[in-house]
């Protein structure tokens, strides 16, 4: 696919940035915003916790499932035409997720937003690659790694706040002001690409691809609450993930035009760069996975208290995104990298230390840091990546990004959560120990009235 790089004026170029950024922060903000108001899903839909989370999963599976695809479908259809298609299929899912009746409909709904918004982030990526020239490229994906990082981290707060002062639909609702205000940018402002008739889709490949990571979510969402390997559906959900993996891997460098180019890893940059946001994706949800259970279970933080404590790790990254869009290209990619990996080791050190006696001041400052530490991360990594790939490669190259920086996630939120399950039984148990009736302590007069 060949792209149409233009001569834009500073207002085109800046028209251009807001019209996708809005559609970016809107996809992004959904993979957390929904995460404060399952409890009250749950209630309304009279759902087990097992269930409800499928309102998350079903999410999360539609877009690791559809993000590959998006490469191949610009080329036919067009990446401007194809964007619009899935700024309205979004903000119509959207919609009616905020209108459902039961659980059924949700997780359909889920579904088709999930799948609408799976190219909407590689999309503004090549898009804003395509619009800056190469040594503006630090500045602009500077900008879009602030929809990128902020959104997830401002989710939580925003879906608090929407869930407390009016009910948890608008948490859906919210998407259709920057549904509307994205697609009529998109429209006026975005330049077409060329479209290449010719190429074809290889449902064979795609298929193998979608089934490997559907087995590989379903593997990692439910591990948990199966007891991992020791449940029959885990390890066949790991078998199925390995053995479909593998087949795309042999079709991919050997059909004659497969489903994702293989000539893509051909660049050292892009390959190292998967790699390196495949580990900054297990570290970016890990601890917004754990950060509300604790803040509202065990420090009793109500919903909107915990979005406002959150929050200042937004502000952080917003901060570094602004310093580190005017170092790149004026010092060492790699120091910039490295130092962003320092600052975001600093707090989950810290964060390992935490009790239900940890004042909100070393919550908040935690968060600060490693807002600005992922920021150093996202910027010279997204723009190191891209510096060397082929035009023509663009957008596929940052489906890949995406999808990789979505497994990483799903992976790191697994891994939280079934260490959290795991330290909670063995701490149980040696609790349970010393609770006997031989122990003369237990047998205070006082104490039989405050035991539950």
């Amino acid at each position: 696919m060949t792209t149409t790089v233009t001569e834009s004026t500073p207002l085109e170029r800046g028209l251009i940035t807001v019209s996708i950024m809005l559609a970016t922060i809107m996809q992004t903000l959904d993979t957390t915003i929904a995460n404060v108001a399952l409890p009250y899903m749950q209630g309304s839909m009279s759902a087990t916790l097992s269930q409800i989370s499928w309102v998350l999963t079903s999410y999360i599976v539609a877009a690791a499932i559809m993000t590959p695809p998006t490469g191949v479908l610009a080329a036919r259809l067009g990446r401007k035409r194809l964007f619009a298609i899935a700024v309205t299929g979004f903000t119509i899912a959207s919609m009616l997720s905020g209108a459902a009746t039961s659980l059924t409909e949700m997780v359909i709904f889920r579904l088709l937003q999930g799948a609408f918004g799976a190219g909407l982030m590689p999309l503004s990526q090549a898009v804003l690659l395509d619009t800056y020239p190469r040594e503006k490229y630090g500045p602009a994906m500077a900008i879009w790694g602030m929809g990128v990082m902020v959104g997830p981290i401002l989710g939580p707060t925003l879906g608090g706040y929407l869930t407390e002062a009016y009910n948890w639909r608008w948490v859906f609702y919210i998407n259709l002001p920057f549904g509307i205000l994205a697609l009529f940018g998109i429209l006026a402002f975005v330049p077409e690409t060329v479209r290449d008739r010719t190429r074809t889709f290889d449902f064979f490949g795609f298929a193998l691809l979608s089934l490997a990571i559907g087995a590989l979510q379903m593997m990692l969402d439910r591990g948990e609450s199966q007891d991992w390997f020791a449940s029959t559906e885990i390890i066949i959900e790991t078998v199925l993930a390995a053995l479909f993996f593998y087949m795309f891997l042999v079709h991919m460098f050997t059909a004659d035009r497969p489903f994702i180019e293989p000539d893509l890893f051909k660049d050292r940059n892009f390959v190292v760069g998967l790699f390196l946001i495949f580990m900054v994706g297990i570290v970016l949800l890990a601890t917004l996975a754990l950060l509300p259970p604790f803040l509202q279970n065990l420090m009793g933080f109500p919903v909107l208290t915990t979005g406002y404590v959150l929050a200042p790790r937004g502000i952080g990254t917003m901060i570094a995104m602004l310093l580190v869009g005017r170092l790149v290209g004026k010092v060492d990619t790699r120091l910039l990298i490295l130092f962003g990996i320092g600052l975001t080791v600093l707090p989950l050190w810290e964060m390992a230390r935490f009790t239900t006696d940890v004042p909100v001041s070393t919550i908040v400052w935690t968060g600060v840091t490693q807002g600005l530490g992922l920021g150093f991360i996202f910027v010279p990594l997204s723009t190191v990546t891209f510096t060397t790939l082929a035009p023509q490669y663009r957008t596929e190259g940052a489906a890949m990004f995406s999808l990789m920086r979505n497994i990483g996630s799903s992976i790191g939120i697994s891994i939280v959560i079934t260490l959290l399950a795991q330290n909670t039984q063995v701490n149980h148990a040696s609790l349970a120990e010393s609770m006997t009736p031989f122990r003369a302590m237990l047998q205070s007069p006082w104490l039989p009235q405050v035991w539950d």
